[in-house]
């Protein structure tokens, strides 16, 4: 069922996305485009993207796997201004992007870098309650 009056009060392009990098492992044909990820532990390339908060791509942008994450905020907030008409206004992040400069980069281009951190009981065996 889709709500008429949602979808007319709804701007097409969104104003809210998530950024966010994977490591992808290199093959032998990769050459010397693969990088060495210490976080990860692989060799290979880093697929940096902007999603929507539906989950639809948006920008990507692809490195050696040593880049850092706050090194790519620039290119991905470009491309993604760029394909959305400048209506992005918030992006959610990990802590791959803390610093300063990665949020001063992400101003010029209007948009503020909002963190998102993970709770520390993902680590580990957690107890859940009985049903």
């Amino acid at each position: 069922m889709i709500c008429v009056q949602c979808s007319e009060e709804r701007s097409e392009q969104p104003t809210a996305v998530m950024l966010d990098s994977r490591t992808l492992q290199s093959t032998p044909e990769s050459g010397t485009s693969a990088g060495y990820d210490g976080t990860k532990r692989r060799k290979g390339n880093k697929v940096h993207l902007a999603v929507d908060t539906l989950g639809h791509l948006l920008a990507l942008h692809v490195t050696s796997a040593d880049q850092q994450d706050r090194t790519q905020v620039a290119e991905l907030a470009k491309r993604l201004q760029e394909e959305t008409g400048e209506t992005v206004e918030a992006a959610f992040v990990d802590q791959g992007y803390t610093g300063e400069n990665a949020a001063d980069t992400a101003a010029k281009h209007g948009i503020k870098l909002e963190m998102i951190k993970l709770s520390t009981a993902k680590r580990g065996v957690v107890l859940l309650p009985r049903r």
